[in-house]
Order: structure tokens, then C-alpha cells, then sequence
């Protein structure tokens, strides 16, 4: 029995027993997360300007919280205090000053954010991935699986600095600050972690894979898909598993991995576990317990405060604008089948702010939760609702029936007339017939969507779909900056985004006639 993977179990195991009585109620764990965060910030700008020392006070501080501080979007929040700390102002919106900010546009905008990422944030990531990786004896994995490589692949470690902070992606920030203790195991290793150019990465990913023995991988579906094809490629085998025998688990985060089962599946000797984790730059926010069949359990004790926005007409726009005055609920209000849009109120100095994301409570008692979305990237000309989800979903379906893969997807609406229109755009390298893939598709939004099978009759006039090979789809990401790293392509695309896709789209058919 391999002693170091013996001691390596053991050491998971007996984390899951602490010792005294632990409270593991979500809405009381949030109300001392949220007295914890005012405490530390009462003496900051941001605390000072809304007098979170006289919360502290307040028997019902949550409700002042709530009542005192406004609602944040990015720009908001950046425009009236993030800007101070990026110009190296201390004490801001959180104690001390801000040694590092995490670049993101999302999938939707194209300018980047800078998003705070204090030291309080990353003892917190690194707690909520301990917690996560203290989970594997419940899957039952043999003492030597622990002793085993965790390949993950993320923004490049490499961070440029400005004078007061350093600036780069969250997976190359957190990777810099990983634990001494976790570097044995953490691949591709911290000299090819800091190149910058995703091909040479890549290329250096698969040049060394052979020397590695992985048990875990960790990043986004396309581009582990990706590195697995390349593998099996250079080294002339079947599957994955001709090279990394052991690869037993695969994390994944940032998207829903439905759309990619099938094509996972394609590379592999054999099942392998599916994990899945919510870790935005703005904090670790959920992962899925090994006992949930699908959802994640949100993470209410470790510097994060949660609130939840109905996402409906009645609080936002058509085009995803959040209306004035709209409701808010804390983690003990939420009702199960129900989609909310997400707040955070964070160690890293972000307050009531709307990360943009959507979700839905599979059981509100254990805060479970599946993603559903963006709160603009969904579809709703004409009061159709059509989620994220719902597209996940669809494109399952069509997999599985067709037996196709489709490894990318997006979907834009358009004026017919003076109805309605979707249009789908299906990267697979498999043959695919786009007027029976659309006519599916059509059907099982129908079976999935109360609103849209209502709007398909009364104003959308017709669905069609485009089929593309999958390397269209990755030329437009390297195309925009989006190689690797966490980058998704966007799912839903509007205005500006659809004709950039269309162009994109005219111009390579050019090339190749």
C-alpha cells in the first residue's frame, strides 16, 4: 500500500470529523459571515461612508445592511471606489491595500475588469479548494490515487505589474499563492504555468504529458477537450488513459459541461468522475458535493454574503438591465425551481454586487443550486425566456439523439418580418443536417420552455440553424484574446457581438473558396 497516498486519505478523511459542534445552517452561517465583513471594513472608506460601525450595533444589521447600501454593478462599483484602490489608496473598500486585481470581460463585454483580489480572498479560495479536494474519499479512489498529478489549466502565472498591484487572470494569481505543500502535485508546473501564448503552452502541455502521471484535471471543458485530442493525437494511442492510466476525476467550472459529455466520453478508456466548482474572480462560491447528483452546494461560512434577485420581468429589462427598487432576498428566503440573479458582498471589498450570473436552488435547505446563466445572456424577444440552461439542455438532446457531437454553440434572435426569429450556429466536425438539427432543436425548447412553446406560436416565426466546423469557433477566441485560459465562447450573441460573429463567419467561407 503506497504509505504517502495511505497518510494523504487518512489526513481527507479525518478532516470531514471536527472535532466541538459545528453550525452548518446556511442563514446563520451568513449572518456571521455578514457581521464578520461590515466588522473588518468599518474603518475603511467605503464603511466609513455608510456607517458600518453603527451597524454592528444594530440588532437587525442585516436589514440596515440591506436597507443603507445600494446595489452595485461593475461600473458602479469601479466609478466610485475600486478606481481609488488601483491607483494604490489603501483602505478602500477593505482593509489594507490591494496587492492584486484579476482581468475578466466575461463573455459578454469586451473592455476588461479589474476585480479586487485581496489576501483575505485567496485564504479563502485556498480553504473552500481544500474543502473540495478533502471530499475524493467519498468516491471511493485507491490510496494511490492520492499521490497522483492534478493537471490545471488556467490564465497564464505570469502577472504584469503596475507600480502598486499586479494584474493578470484569477487561476494565474491563485496559482502564484498555491500552498508549499500542493506544488509536488500541481501540473503543468510553474515554468510552463507562466507562459503567456496559449499554442506554446499547449504545445509544451503535450510535449511533457507522457512524463506525468495525472489523477485530476481541472479547467474549462473546450480546452481540456482540446489537450486530450492533442495528447491522443502526438502519442498515436486511443484514449487519454493509454497515457494517463490513473486519470480518474475531471473538475470542471465557469460553464455547463452537458454540451460536452459526449465528446469527453469520445477520449476516455473508461468513466471517470465528473465534479463540478463556481469559482468566479470574485470568490469561491460553490462546489458539488460527491452525494449531489447534479447540483453544487454554495459555500455560506468563508467570507462571501449572498443575496438573491428574482430574475423576472418585474426586476429586469428584456435586456437584462436590473429595474430601481427591485426585490431581494437573503439565503433563508429562496424558493426551490425559482431563478435568481446573484449578489456578493466579499472579503476582497466588493458590497451588494451583481456578478451577472443566474441560478436556480435545487434544495434551498443544503443551498444547492445549479447555473442557469447570464442576466444578458439569454434569449427573450418576445417573452420567450429561453435560459442558458435551456440551451444546455437542447444541445444535449441533439447530441443524443443524433448521436453528433457539438462541441460549441450559440444561438442569436432576429426580426422576421414583423415577427421573430433564432438562429443557431453548431460547431461540430461531425455531418450534421442544420435544417433537422434546427427542427429538433425547435422541439425540445418547446417540451423544456412553457414561454418559448407559447411564443413559437404567436411570434416567433421561424428557427434555422448553421453548421460550422468547431474550428471556426476557436479562431474567433484567438481571434479576440480568448485563447485558453477560462475563456468560454458566448452562448447567446446580441447586437454588436452577432455581427462581429457574422463577418467572422463571411470571412473565413472566403478564405476557404
Amino acid at each position: 500500500m503506497p504509505l504517502l497516498g495511505s497518510l494523504i486519505r487518512k489526513a481527507f478523511e479525518l478532516r470531514q470529523f471536527p472535532i466541538g459542534k459545528q453550525d452548518t445552517d446556511p442563514a446563520r452561517q451568513q449572518q456571521q459571515v455578514l457581521k464578520k465583513l461590515i466588522r473588518r471594513a468599518r474603518e475603511t472608506a467605503f464603511g466609513e461612508h455608510y456607517g458600518f460601525e453603527h451597524m454592528l450595533t444594530d440588532p437587525h444589521f442585516a436589514e440596515t445592511f440591506k436597507a443603507t447600501v445600494p446595489i452595485h454593478d461593475y461600473s458602479s462599483m469601479f466609478k466610485n471606489w475600486w478606481y481609488r484602490s488601483l491607483n494604490g489608496e489603501p483602505f478602500v473598500t477593505w482593509p489594507g491595500r490591494v496587492r492584486y486585481f484579476a482581468l475578466t470581460s466575461g463573455t459578454s463585454e469586451a473592455s476588461s475588469k479589474h476585480i479586487p483580489v485581496t489576501s483575505d480572498m485567496l485564504m479563502a479560495i485556498q480553504r473552500a479548494s481544500t474543502r473540495q479536494l478533502m471530499l475524493m474519499p467519498k468516491y471511493g479512489f485507491p490510496d494511490e490515487f492520492y499521490e497522483k498529478g492534478i493537471l490545471m489549466i488556467g490564465g497564464s502565472t505570469h502577472l504584469q505589474y503596475n507600480g502598486t498591484y499586479y494584474q493578470g487572470d484569477l487561476s494565474g494569481i491563485t496559482a502564484k499563492n498555491i500552498p508549499f505543500w500542493f506544488q509536488h502535485f500541481y501540473k503543468p508546473g510553474m515554468r510552463i504555468s507562466r507562459e503567456q501564448e496559449w499554442s506554446v503552452k499547449l504545445e509544451e502541455i503535450v510535449r511533457n504529458a507522457s512524463s506525468w502521471d495525472i489523477g485530476i484535471m481541472v479547467g474549462v471543458p473546450a480546452w481540456i477537450q482540446i489537450i486530450m485530442e492533442k495528447i491522443i493525437d502526438r502519442y498515436k494511442v486511443r484514449t487519454i488513459h493509454d497515457v494517463w492510466p490513473n486519470l480518474g476525476a475531471y473538475v470542471h467550472s465557469g460553464v455547463s459541461f452537458e454540451p460536452y459529455i459526449r465528446s469527453f466520453e469520445k477520449l476516455l478508456a473508461r468513466p471517470i468522475v465528473y465534479n463540478e466548482s463556481y469559482l468566479a474572480s470574485e470568490g469561491y462560491i460553490a462546489y458539488q458535493h460527491p452525494e449531489n447528483s447534479r447540483g453544487m452546494e454554495m459555500i455560506p461560512d468563508n467570507g462571501i454574503f449572498f443575496e438573491f434577485i428574482p430574475f423576472n420581468d418585474a426586476n429586469f429589462t428584456p435586456e437584462g438591465e436590473l429595474r430601481s427598487d427591485p426585490k431581494v432576498y437573503g439565503i433563508h428566503e429562496v424558493e426551490a425551481g425559482r431563478e435568481y440573479a446573484l449578489l456578493l458582498s466579499t472579503c476582497a471589498g466588493a458590497w451588494r454586487y451583481m456578478i451577472g450570473d443566474t441560478l436556480r436552488f435545487v434544495n434551498p435547505a443544503k443551498a444547492e443550486i445549479i447555473l442557469t446563466g447570464r442576466t444578458k445572456q439569454f434569449i427573450s424577444l418576445c417573452g420567450e425566456h429561453v435560459s442558458q440552461d435551456n440551451l444546455n439542455r437542447a444541445i444535449g438532446m441533439l447530441q443524443e439523439e443524433l448521436h453528433v457531437t457539438i462541441s460549441e454553440f450559440a444561438i442569436t434572435g432576429v426580426r422576421s418580418g414583423n415577427l421573430f426569429a433564432h438562429h443557431w450556429y453548431l460547431g461540430t466536425n461531425d455531418r450534421l443536417d442544420p435544417v433537422e438539427a434546427a427542427t429538433l432543436l425547435d422541439g425540445y425548447l418547446q417540451l423544456l420552455n412553457d414561454d418559448y412553446r407559447v411564443e413559437r406560436i404567436e411570434a416567433i416565426r421561424n428557427v434555422t440553424a448553421e453548421v460550422l466546423p468547431l474550428q471556426v469557433f476557436l479562431d474567433w477566441m484567438k481571434r479576440h484574446g480568448k485563447e485558453g485560459g477560462a475563456h468560454k465562447f458566448p452562448r447567446v450573441l446580441k447586437q454588436a457581438q452577432r455581427d462581429d460573429w457574422e463577418a467572422h463567419i463571411r470571412s473565413t467561407k472566403s478564405q476557404v473558396s
